[in-house]
């Protein structure tokens, strides 16, 4: 029976995942010796962490920090999946990850460096493209998975496993300078809701989401929000505190806000007499598109044609004609831009011409995206 947390008795824990290992090792009970003097964890808190195994799913920008965070907290066993080699352009963020380890696949720097923090630490290097055919036979001997994959399509397979198996998923997705994270279970302990991935994004609704590549990411965000995917993974292994079930995290970090919102199964009554927001501010309505086919068409009528990439970009090419602002530019000033020519803003692929487009719109310009952007264009 897990015991009411001593700072805030009104809380009552999840019960641990696992049961703890008999003793720590004189050497890791050393190692860990500030885990152990602390009350809400102390020493069967990390025994219980010897004991478990965590399955982390991608060695990128989130799951770096994770299997950092997870081998140095002393975490028995951890299964790294990732079938992606090293590229010079992970450095920014995937910390794991070394100028020497370019081109290496990126499960050998998790090896690597969970032993330099923890030669306890069992790494279970899976270099593989987790799927639908073998999600399961993958996460099936985890105690909880994180998930650090980077399209919508795998952060799919990976919760419909996990609800298969009945194993927590702890979930968090960096996009620019925001980020979401929470705690997905389908079988919790009794006296919690079930919630799943559907609940927070009900199929058909997602549409496609733009990439890192596309749009960035901040590389120290993405050590902000991997720090507090591996603290879900700790309280639940442990059985203290409270995790992120039934809550959404929200992570602004330029503005430096963290602010959370409730998050229930779609099919539970929603039951509230709060008043609504005031203030509030509807969606910006969608920036019409124009096909690359009819662009020449475009421009012929008088159309401007705006380039919103940044300038190492468009140093690769651009739109014969194409006027260059970086988006970061457009969206300081937008009025700045917003002449009465029509303008058909592009970007690497559309996200950021929509962002700019919106911007430009609000301003009372005629601004369109070019569907599919320079990849569209270069493609024809």
């Amino acid at each position: 029976m897990p015991h009411r947390h001593p700072r805030y008795p009104e809380r009552m824990p999840l019960p641990p995942l696992v049961e703890p290992v008999a003793a720590l090792s004189a050497d890791e009970a050393a190692r860990t010796a500030r885990h152990l003097v602390l009350a809400d964890l102390g020493e069967i808190g990390q025994r219980r962490l010897r004991a478990a195994h965590v399955a982390v799913l991608g060695a990128g920008g989130l799951g770096s920090p994770v299997v950092l965070a997870l081998a140095a907290a002393g975490v028995g066993t951890l299964t790294v999946i990732d079938d992606d080699d090293v590229e010079l352009s992970n450095l920014q963020r995937q910390v794991l990850h070394r100028l020497a380890d370019v081109g290496a696949p990126k499960v050998d720097s998790a090896v690597r460096a969970a032993a330099d923090l923890s030669p306890e630490t069992t790494v279970r290097a899976v270099r593989e493209r987790l799927t639908a055919e073998n999600a399961e036979e993958l996460l099936a001997d985890a105690d909880l998975v994180i998930d650090g994959s980077d399209t919508f399509e795998t952060r799919s397979v990976v919760a419909a496993a996990t609800e298969r198996l009945g194993i927590p998923l702890v979930w968090g997705v960096v996009q620019e300078f925001a980020a979401q994270v929470t705690v997905f279970w389908s079988r919790p302990p009794a006296g919690a809701a079930p919630v799943v991935l559907s609940d927070l994004y009900p199929p058909g609704q997602v549409g496609e989401l733009p990439t890192c590549a596309a749009v960035g990411v901040l590389g120290a965000l993405c050590l902000q929000v991997g720090s507090v995917l591996a603290m879900e993974a700790i309280k639940l292994v442990a059985g203290i505190g409270e995790p992120l079930l039934g809550r959404v995290l929200l992570i602004d970090a330029l503005r430096g806000k963290m602010s959370e919102v409730p998050l229930r199964p779609a099919s539970a009554p929603v039951e509230s007499t709060a008043p609504a927001p005031e203030n509030t501010t509807a969606p910006a309505p969608e920036p019409p598109h124009v096909a690359v086919a009819a662009l020449d068409a475009e421009i012929v009528a008088g159309a401007v044609v705006l380039d919103v990439r940044e300038d190492s970009e468009v140093a690769g090419g651009m739109i014969p004609g194409a006027r260059h602002v970086p988006l970061a530019q457009v969206l300081s000033d937008p009025a700045a831009l917003a002449g009465p020519e029509r303008i058909v803003v592009v970007c690497a692929v559309g996200a950021r011409a929509r962002r700019a487009a919106i911007a430009l719109r609000t301003e009372g310009a005629d601004a369109v995206v070019l569907t599919g952007g320079m990849s569209e264009w270069n493609a024809r």
